[in-house]
């Protein structure tokens, strides 16, 4: 193993996303050192680099990246749980609602993420993968999936009556529409995967009052039209953070008695739950391979809205 290896880090906004040279991290007693085999691109790493998104952060200059997929190659002396060559994920979260403090040991946040081919892992912050789960899609489970299980299967209290739409179908809204499929409910969208029927805007469902609608875009205007989209007594949940600000209808939501809800992130057992949904074959998500180096395209990809799925890359490719 080299004493350096190549990273993707944030400092600050003037900076933006550098391609760095920093040393291989040497694990401490409670933590494990992990080579990372696929690294998922999210939104918010882009909402990080553009400025949107400074907020929660414990380190600086830090490696962006928090879908992580690996192989253990060294832990520490007190890591009773794992073994060198065992396959884990980074778990985000241990608990929902997030504890505060959580975050401090989470990938992205209180340390180094997954652009890079080494990283160190928190013990309490590590997951086995599942026999018949790869590691791309172990790697998009942490995130993409199990935070599009909570929003739909918690948050909007999905059923097998139930008409969700679904407004964003990128990696986390198609995961959405297979996971609300697999409950018996019927899913909106703009795209397939699972979707019971597709249209640009809630124009081309006339007549239709949904139970739930799940607004990853967030750009403001798609939560107001999602408060309008729902039946009286409905659910709207919001996971996109594309704006920090949206003007709803008081009128209509006060009358019809809508909900909004927040939603981020999951818990250790909902990532569990999704690996295993993986492994029994209900769901599998749609991903697509870019080279580690094609990072910063593919992160401006993902900002224009040409991604149709979820991108991840194997920095050991590099």
């Amino acid at each position: 193993m080299a004493s350096t290896i190549k990273a993707y880090q944030f400092t600050n906004l003037s900076r933006g996303l550098e391609y760095v040279e920093i040393p291989v991290p040497v694990p401490q007693n409670n933590q494990i050192l992990v080579e990372i085999k696929a690294t998922g691109l999210c939104h918010t790493d882009c909402n990080i680099i553009s400025g949107k998104d400074v907020t929660f952060f414990w380190k600086r200059p830090i490696t962006l990246g928090h879908e992580i997929a690996s192989q253990i190659v060294a832990i520490g002396s007190s890591v009773t749980k794992f073994k060198a060559g065992d396959w884990v994920v980074s778990i985000i979260d241990t608990e929902h609602p997030i504890p505060f403090g959580d975050v401090t040991t989470s990938t992205r946040l209180g340390y180094n993420g997954g652009f890079v081919e080494y990283v160190f892992l928190y013990e309490s912050k590590a997951l086995c993968i599942l026999e018949g789960v790869t590691f791309a899609q172990a790697a998009v489970t942490t995130d993409a999936i199990a935070t599009a299980y909570h929003a739909v299967v918690v948050n909007g209290q999905n059923s097998a009556s139930s008409k969700i739409a679904i407004i964003g179908l990128g990696g986390l809204g198609l995961s959405t529409a297979q996971i609300a499929s697999r409950y018996g409910a019927k899913a909106y969208g703009t795209a397939q995967a699972g979707v019971y029927a597709c249209a640009k805007s809630f124009k081309g469902f006339p007549g239709i009052r949904f139970d739930v609608v799940v607004d990853f875009a967030g750009a403001g205007s798609t939560t107001a039209e999602a408060a309008k989209a729902a039946k009286a007594d409905g659910r709207v949940v919001l996971v996109g953070l594309s704006q920090k600000v949206a003007t709803l209808d008081t009128y209509e939501f006060v009358v019809l008695g809508v909900t909004l809800k927040g939603a981020a992130g999951s818990s250790i057992k909902e990532v569990q739950k999704c690996l295993q949904m993986i492994a029994d074959k209900e769901i599998d998500p749609l991903l697509e391979e870019i080279p580690f180096d094609h990072i910063r395209e593919g992160l401006d990809r993902l900002a224009r809205g040409d991604v149709i799925g979820r991108l991840y890359a194997n920095p050991t490719k590099s």
